[in-house]
């Protein structure tokens, strides 16, 4: 009967250490389905993580730069409405996906992450 109690004590002490808390949360679309809402939605910025060489060499057209290095506590100008569309993407998706995270945990409620440029099947310009 104690180890009975032991368990559901430990289930519970374990379940309480989780209950409540809640990651900051981004969307993953893939990039066809973010081109489809460059079409179809209004107000949104496209967001390259990437560092400046890398957008200069190739970036989709529209996208701002904001390397992932660069974002963390602090605001960033380049997105100053939290509840905007963002649009991200890197080179091959991890930083991408790195970069959502940091903004969904700065209070930015409407991320959508896509992956990486190698993927992407639109335009891209160069700087």
């Amino acid at each position: 009967m104690k180890k009975l109690y032991v368990l559901i004590l430990a289930a519970l002490m374990l379940t309480g250490c989780t209950f409540g808390s809640k990651a900051a949360a981004y969307r993953q679309v893939s990039s066809a389905e973010a081109a489809a809402m460059m079409e179809t939605e209004k107000n949104y910025v496209i967001v390259d993580v990437r560092t400046p060489e890398e957008f200069a060499e190739g970036h989709i057209p529209g996208a701002v730069n904001v390397p992932n290095e660069r974002i963390g506590d602090s605001g960033i100008s380049e997105l100053p409405d939290k509840s905007q569309l963002i649009l991200v993407y890197c080179r091959s998706g991890n930083r991408s996906k790195q970069a959502a995270g940091k903004l969904a945990a700065q209070g930015y409620t409407n991320v959508v992450e896509f992956g990486g440029i190698q993927s992407w099947q639109g335009d891209i310009v160069t700087d």
